[in-house]
């Protein structure tokens, strides 16, 4: 459901910056939201030198932007507690200045969603949404992350 894009100059992460990161982000997306933990997914993109710029010049330094696609519905509140979390588990994985780490948030309703074959639910009806689902599909979703 959520997708985060992680942006970060190339070879700023290892693998395991980029696995504690992801674990933190989707463990903060499921504590805040209520979502189980295997809607969430991370994905992260090297930016190379010369290919970020900012203020029309090529960024220097270790700038960390993170873009998340999220279901739309939340109460407002939900969304900051996000954002500033998100913005939190970042800083401290990618162990840069907060100032260092953007997050943008975009709403997208559920009805222009489909993952895993099958139309999102809006917030709060996962559960339903998991026990429609064919046995398999439900199978291997409760999997992922286990």
């Amino acid at each position: 459901m959520p997708t985060y894009t992680v942006l970060a100059p190339a070879g700023q992460f290892d693998s395991a910056r980029k696995a504690e990161i992801a674990r933190n982000v989707t463990r903060v997306h499921s504590e805040v939201t209520g979502a189980q933990t295997f809607f969430a997914q991370v994905v992260f993109h090297e930016i190379g030198a010369g290919d970020w710029f900012m203020g029309g010049v090529p960024l220097a330094g270790d700038q960390v932007y993170v873009y998340g696609h999220i279901r739309g519905g939340r109460p407002k509140e939900m969304k900051a507690k996000l954002v500033l979390g998100l913005r939190d588990v970042v800083q401290a994985g990618a162990d840069v200045e907060k100032s260092k780490v953007w997050v943008y948030l975009v709403e997208l309703p559920p009805s222009h969603m489909v993952e895993y074959g099958h139309m999102l639910p809006e917030p709060g009806e996962e559960a339903a949404w998991l026990a429609a689902m064919p046995a398999e599909d439900r199978t291997m979703l409760e999997a992922i992350g286990r």
